[in-house]
């Protein structure tokens, strides 16, 4: 369950500012983000303009809303969060391309072309 919290803080942490408008999470919407541990472990979320999100961790289907608040991106699942998670979720968030990778703690994350 790290992974997802990590896939979360991850999938927009980089040296780039933060935005404080939309605009930050448009590369994001009909591509997937996915966040990878030293063991092999990854989460796939996938973020829609409509402020939905769905994903996946392993066998764990993910699904809930997101929103900005300041320069974070908070995820509120629609049904409980893993356990020892909070809901919502809040985590800094910058913009990326479609193709992009970068590193976020322990974390490898890519932000791939279509659902994956």
């Amino acid at each position: 369950m790290r992974v997802l919290l990590g896939a979360v803080a991850a999938l927009a942490l980089s040296a780039a500012a933060a935005f404080a408008g939309e605009e930050v999470m448009t590369s994001r919407f009909g591509n997937t983000t996915i966040t990878s541990d030293a063991s092999g472990a990854s989460t796939k979320i996938y973020y829609e303009a409509d402020h939905s999100f769905t994903g996946v961790q392993g066998d764990q289907a993910l699904a809930g809303t997101w929103a900005l608040k300041g320069s974070q991106v908070c995820l509120t699942f629609s049904s409980a969060p893993p356990p020892g998670y909070p809901n919502p979720i809040c985590t800094p968030v910058a913009a990326h391309n479609v193709g992009d990778s970068w590193t976020s703690g322990p974390f490898t994350v890519q932000l791939v072309e279509g659902h994956q």
